[in-house]
């Protein structure tokens, strides 16, 4: 609480300001409340990669809160100061390392030992790059320090038989080169339950049963033999219980016909009793047996003959008898242990019963586990070790990224420079003239719509593909108009790679764009109004002019009614006079003014008709926020985070001629007029408008009007009447 804080009020909101180590040191006592992101996904950023990776260590997809301050803390114990961190530099300078401590003294000569196999002995410092060589390099290797053994070539052909199947039966983890292989706990794992199974199996071979070592032999014999064998008897008691039921629980004829192509069919008979049924209750083991199981039945009369009073009968006593006597067995065979376990990245794919018992016994009785530990100490030793690189690589990436981390989530400051781009700002949309620099990342454009419409932002939805690959992205367009801007219309987005993509426009949210925009907007509806209308009317001229022809082609001797017509006529004078005299009433409205008060009247109009629309434009502009949009991708937003006019304006960027550029008036396409007639023609209607403004003043085009008018009322009269 002792700490100064420094805030700046941006967006809405208080964002606070990273001046120096001592406000990212102090960053687990700022109240939650007060960060600008409380979470965000590891995809669709303009990030590193692998920094993302690292800071999710649970592998849940996203960074929390708890995962940057983990991060801070974990590095805070690594180097001597924060301050090299806000420079976001490349290089992590070996001073840097903190040697007070045993794990970074190790780090110290790995780091040196990396520089020296890249012979690069002379340098003091460590990029990403040195230490993504120095994996490449050591991932080669067959004692790399990563603790990890796939099966290599290098090993003799025993101690690969041995990892293959660990890696089978147990599992495996990714060695550095990203091969599957074994660590030691995996090793012993493996070797534990190897003398489980051999354990059990042993104890089942010492099981007392009638029929000594074949007693395994017997055991599946009975297992498969059960059902037919159970089924036969049921079928001889049904017989002895009903004699006219035998021949229905025998064979019928036609499950025995032959097919289209001569043969039986295998599955069918197998189906079929397992002999011929009658009311002995006893089962002949030589004669009249299913074709089928004739084979199984003769193996186990060879083995059970010992128990049989007649060795070519079996009674079903005799087989309740067998089964019994199998029971110490049967249980033991269904006490299978339960392997042992351990943590592993791949599952195993078989089980150790797959292992043949000769493999079993030689592997859990052989000293390869021992010479595997062997391989783990001597890998242990290696100079340049695979977790301490992997540890120097977790350093030297958050050394260079975690200072642009905290200022994408913890504030927005990268968003509201003018210089910078934002992590989840993914690109430029070039569409209609136009540059939108607000492109984020879309998953489900149905799912992020439902958050987005509340941001106020008008929003292009657009399927953009590039070689194959296919992404969705949702540009804000915060400047220009809005009319050209429909679905199917097609542009370029340019991440920030500079790859382009080919992006079509598959939805938009239509949202007020700009104040240009809201003062144009009602002169663009009076004219598509208008223009629909004219075309309404004359639509349906035409059409009655269509269907007056038809009638007339068709009753040739239809007479003309004159009164209808002239009553039309009369009609249309009216109306011609009802517009003429309200145009004589405003210009002579017009004409009462003073010169000065004209203007005022001009942009009084203006305000009459644009300005409810520019008020309106004017409060849903005030209420455009990031808050929702990036919700709509997976972020945890603490504030609406506003977008005001100001931004909204550098955010999407309109086509600009440059400074220094000439434009050439004169368009080749465009006809030519001969300049004598353009200066006639602005004489005539100079002359035009002075004489009419002269009869105006005079009072003659009103008294013209007027009688005008009265005429017309008159022939209206006077047609009536006839």
């Amino acid at each position: 609480m002792s700490h100064m804080w420094t805030f700046q009020r941006v967006g809405g909101l208080d964002q606070v300001v990273f001046k120096n180590a001592d406000d990212i040191i102090n960053l687990p006592n700022l109240d939650p409340k007060l960060w600008v992101a409380l979470s965000c996904p590891t995809t669709g950023l303009d990030f590193d990669k692998r920094t993302l990776a690292l800071l999710d260590e649970d592998q849940d997809g996203r960074i929390r809160i708890p995962d940057i301050l983990d991060a801070i803390a974990w590095t805070r114990g690594k180097i001597y100061s924060f301050e090299t961190i806000l420079h976001s530099s490349d290089i992590l300078p070996l001073s840097q390392i903190n040697t007070e401590t045993e794990q970074g003294k190790k780090l110290f000569i790995t780091a040196r030992s990396i520089l020296v196999n890249l012979n690069k002995s002379d340098c003091d410092y460590l990029t990403q790059d040195d230490v993504q060589q120095s994996i490449k390099i050591n991932a080669g290797k067959l004692y790399n320090g990563d603790l990890i053994f796939p099966a290599s070539a290098e090993l003799s052909p025993e101690m690969q038989t041995f990892i293959k199947s660990a890696i089978k039966i147990v599992g495996a983890e990714k060695d550095m080169s990203g091969e599957n292989g074994i660590n030691i706990d995996i090793a012993k794992t493996f070797v534990q339950n190897l003398q489980i199974w051999q354990q059990w199996q042993k104890d089942i071979s010492n099981t007392q049963t009638p029929f000594g070592e074949n007693s395994a032999e017997i055991w599946n014999l009975v297992q498969t033999l059960k059902p037919k064998i159970d089924d036969y008897f049921l079928r001889v008691e049904l017989a002895q219980y009903a004699p006219q039921a035998q021949t229905a629980l025998n064979v019928d004829e036609k499950y025995i016909v032959p097919t289209e192509n001569g043969l039986l069919s295998d599955e069918a008979l197998a189906e079929l009793p397992l002999s011929k049924i009658d009311t002995h209750n006893s089962l002949d083991l030589v004669n009249g047996l299913n074709p089928l199981w004739k084979a199984k039945i003769t193996q186990f009369k060879t083995l059970v003959s010992p128990l049989l009073a007649n060795s070519n009968v079996l009674t079903e006593e005799e087989w309740q008898n067998i089964q019994t006597s199998l029971d110490p067995y049967a249980s033991l065979i269904n006490s299978k242990p339960s392997m042992v376990q351990t943590k592993v990245s791949v599952q195993p794919t078989d089980s150790i019963e797959d292992l043949s018992n000769k493999t079993i016994k030689n592997m859990a009785n052989s000293d390869l586990l021992a010479q595997f530990q062997e391989m783990v100490d001597q890998d242990n030793k290696t100079p340049i070790s695979a977790s301490d690189v992997l540890v120097l690589e977790k350093l030297v990436l958050f050394h260079k990224h975690l200072y642009r981390l905290l200022v994408n989530f913890t504030s927005f400051s990268d968003f509201f420079s003018l210089e910078k781009r934002a992590a989840f700002q993914l690109g430029k949309l070039y569409i209609d003239g136009r540059c939108a620099t607000l492109c984020v990342s879309v998953d489900n454009i149905a799912k992020h719509i439902t958050m987005s419409n509340y941001s106020e932002l008008c929003l292009l939805y657009c399927e953009c593909t590039r070689q194959g690959e296919k992404k969705v992205i949702a540009a804000a367009i915060t400047a220009g108009q809005g009319d050209l801007l429909i679905e199917g219309r097609n542009g370029v987005f340019i991440d920030n790679e500079g790859n382009d993509w080919d992006a079509n426009v598959v939805k938009i949210i239509t949202k007020p764009i700009s104040i240009q925009q809201a003062v144009w907007a009602p002169y663009q509806r009076i004219g598509r109004l208008i223009t629909e209308q004219i075309n309404k009317w004359a639509t349906s001229k035409d059409a009655d002019i269509e269907k007056t022809g038809t009638q007339v082609l068709q009753n040739p001797d239809t007479k003309f009614d004159i009164g209808k017509s002239v009553g039309i006529f009369a009609a249309i004078g009216l109306a011609i006079g009802a517009i003429g005299t309200a145009l004589a009433t405003i210009f002579q409205a017009l004409f009462s003014l003073s010169w000065w008060q004209l203007p005022l009247v001009i942009i009084g109009l203006f305000v009459i008709i644009s300005g409810p629309s520019v008020i309106l434009a004017w409060l849903k502009l005030r209420h455009r926020t990031l808050g929702p949009l990036l919700e709509a991708s997976g972020w945890a937003i603490n504030g609406q985070v506003k977008i005001n006019l100001l931004l909204g304006g550098l955010l999407t960027s309109k086509a600009e001629l440059p400074k220094n550029a000439k434009r050439n008036l004169r368009d080749p396409m465009r006809k030519r007029r001969n300049k004598f007639a353009i200066v006639f023609w602005i004489a005539l209607v100079l002359g035009i408008g002075i004489t009419g403004g002269w009869l105006w003043h005079k009072g003659h085009i009103k008294h013209f009007i007027e009688q005008q008018k009265q005429e017309f009322i008159q022939k209206t009269t006077d047609t009536e009447k006839q």
